[in-house]
């Protein structure tokens, strides 16, 4: 019990983390679990899986907007939860496989290639759909019809894209998702837009649908391979909560574009801290 009031200060950081999160559209796990291990200090295992566990409650007011305005995509989705689910899966495990200070080095490199590209990226909103989709996909996805999606705000119509690279890379980002926990979204988004020629609503919808599920498994079997850190998901959770209320009001007002362009930098600077602490102290 003493330990759970000492960490009563998790519950404003995870506040203020949720609402940058969720105003900025960057996933809310790239905050929480290098703040777990390097703040809190938990194991690699453990910050991972209360990261996710945390993300996953944080989610829930933009699944819900997102399902109640119709714009997901579930045929989509259900392949992408085909690659992503048994590899978050095995991502989880080999988190707890692993030894530590390999698992601080992939979870910092990681950082670093997931801040670089949250700043070079471009948002999915200010793509092209389809503009990446090349020879061989257009090819291969003749013949797949079409997809429409009835949403409150119109309909949505694009072809049905190729579904196998899709699935490999959502596998990826299961994978990465099961041992950092983030990786995902920044890739299934972007590679909707791009390569499927979706409209960058629906990919968004379509993949917090798909993150939240893949996101609750890696949860799930993290709380099983290792002791939950109850302590700091109790204060956690109830901050994600408001926080993610907060962003969804304000989120409209802040400058988005900046904020994902610093806070690539931010996230590709706290990869190397984890680089440095762990090879050169």
């Amino acid at each position: 019990m003493d330990s759970l009031f000492q960490l009563w200060w998790v519950f404003p950081a995870a506040i203020a983390f949720s609402t940058v999160a969720l105003a900025s559209g960057v996933s809310g796990a790239l905050f929480f679990s290098p703040f777990f291990m390097l703040v809190v200090g938990l194991s690699p295992g453990q910050a991972v899986g209360a990261g996710l566990l945390t993300e996953v409650f944080g989610m829930g007011n933009g699944l819900r907007s997102y399902v109640n305005q119709r714009l997901v995509d579930y045929a989509t989705a259900r392949w992408l939860l085909l690659g992503a689910v048994p590899t978050v899966i095995v991502g989880a495990l080999l988190a707890h496989m692993v030894p530590s200070g390999i698992l601080k080095a992939i979870f910092g490199f990681g950082l670093v290639i997931l801040g670089a590209f949250i700043f070079l990226a471009r948002s999915p909103e200010e793509c092209v759909p389809g503009e990446c989709q090349g020879a061989l996909i257009t090819r291969k996805s003749k013949g797949k019809g079409h997809t429409i999606i009835q949403a409150q705000d119109g309909t949505y119509e694009y072809p049905t894209c190729w579904r196998p690279p899709g699935v490999l890379l959502a596998s990826t980002g299961g994978v990465l998702t099961g041992m950092i926990s983030a990786g995902l979204p920044e890739i299934s988004t972007t590679q909707l837009v791009v390569r499927c020629g979706v409209p960058p609503r629906v990919a968004i919808a379509t993949s917090v649908f798909v993150l939240a599920i893949t996101a609750a498994f890696g949860a799930a079997i993290h709380a099983l391979s290792a002791e939950p850190v109850w302590s700091v998901v109790a204060w956690s959770i109830p901050g994600v909560l408001i926080g993610s209320t907060i962003g969804s009001r304000v989120g409209k007002f802040l400058p988005a574009k900046v904020m994902e362009k610093g806070l690539g930098i931010v996230f590709a600077g706290v990869g190397g801290l984890v680089l440095v602490r762990e090879f050169l102290t």
